[in-house]
This record gives structure tokens, C-alpha cells and sequence, in this order.
């Protein structure tokens, strides 16, 4: 008798392992759910990486508009600021062409030196306003863009 129970066991192993218990209708349905849900998830990450990279290109797009707008915003002040200081260099030539003493030189000499720190100074403070908006400005697309994706993360 032991020997008959040691046949049933052998055998039950056998038909588990055995190429007849597997099913290719179930084998076929597993791959295709398989594949299916690869396909959905790769079509969805094209999707947001497509829409992230026209996010980005508009996002650069800006950023360059904007630097260009800062850049010509910079360079008017600066021209502005040579104009004022060649128009007061050529009054005082003016000035210092008509003088008609020693001390009247080094009075006029004095007072547009300091005129011209003085406005040195205006100049460099509204040079460095205009540079900072300029910054902020151009840092906008770029922080906002930023905040977005941060946001998504989150949401995911």
C-alpha cells in the first residue's frame, strides 16, 4: 500500500508542472492586458511630457522676449545718461570759456564736479532700479513655470 500513495502524490506534482495545465487563452489575455496598460501609460507620459515641453518652449519663448525688451530698457537709460553728462561737459566748456578770473574757474570747477557726482550717483541708483526689474521680470516665466511643476508633483 505505501507504494500506491506515493503514486498519487508523483502524479498530482506531475499534473501541476505538466505543459496541458496551462492555458494559452489565459496566457494570451494576461499579455494582452499587459500590453495594453503599457501602451496607455506610455501614450499618457508622451502626452505630459509633449505638454511639458511646449510649457517649456513658451516659458524660453517669453524669457528671451523679455530679455530683449530689459536689454534695449538698459541700454536707453544708459544713453540717456551720456547724453546728460555730454550736455552738461559741453555747458560747462561754455562756461569755463568765459571766465574771467582764477577764482571764478575753481568756483565753477567745484560746483560742477559736485554736480556731476551728485548726478552720477542719480544715474547709478535709477541703472540699478531698472537692472532689478529687468531681473525680476526675466525671472517671472522661469518661477511661475517652476511653481507649476512643483504643483503637479504634489497632485500626483
Amino acid at each position: 500500500m505505501p507504494r500506491h500513495k506515493e503514486r498519487k502524490t508523483v502524479a498530482k506534482i506531475d499534473d501541476v508542472f505538466s505543459i496541458s495545465s496551462l492555458d494559452p487563452s489565459k496566457f494570451a489575455d494576461s499579455f494582452r492586458d499587459f500590453a495594453e496598460k503599457g501602451a496607455l501609460q506610455s501614450r499618457d507620459a508622451f502626452a505630459k511630457m509633449k505638454v511639458a515641453g511646449e510649457e517649456a518652449s513658451k516659458t524660453l519663448e517669453t524669457t528671451v522676449q523679455t530679455a530683449q525688451a530689459g536689454a534695449a530698457e538698459i541700454g536707453h537709460k544708459a544713453i540717456e545718461a551720456l547724453r546728460t553728462n555730454a550736455e552738461n561737459s559741453l555747458t560747462h566748456l561754455d562756461a569755463l570759456l568765459s571766465v574771467k578770473s582764477v577764482a571764478e574757474f575753481f568756483e565753477l570747477q567745484t560746483t560742477f564736479l559736485r554736480k556731476q557726482a551728485e548726478l552720477t550717483i542719480e544715474q547709478a541708483k535709477a541703472m540699478q532700479e531698472t537692472s532689478k526689474q529687468v531681473a525680476e521680470k526675466l525671472a517671472q516665466p522661469s518661477k511661475e513655470a517652476a511653481e507649476k511643476v512643483m504643483a503637479s508633483f504634489k497632485a500626483a
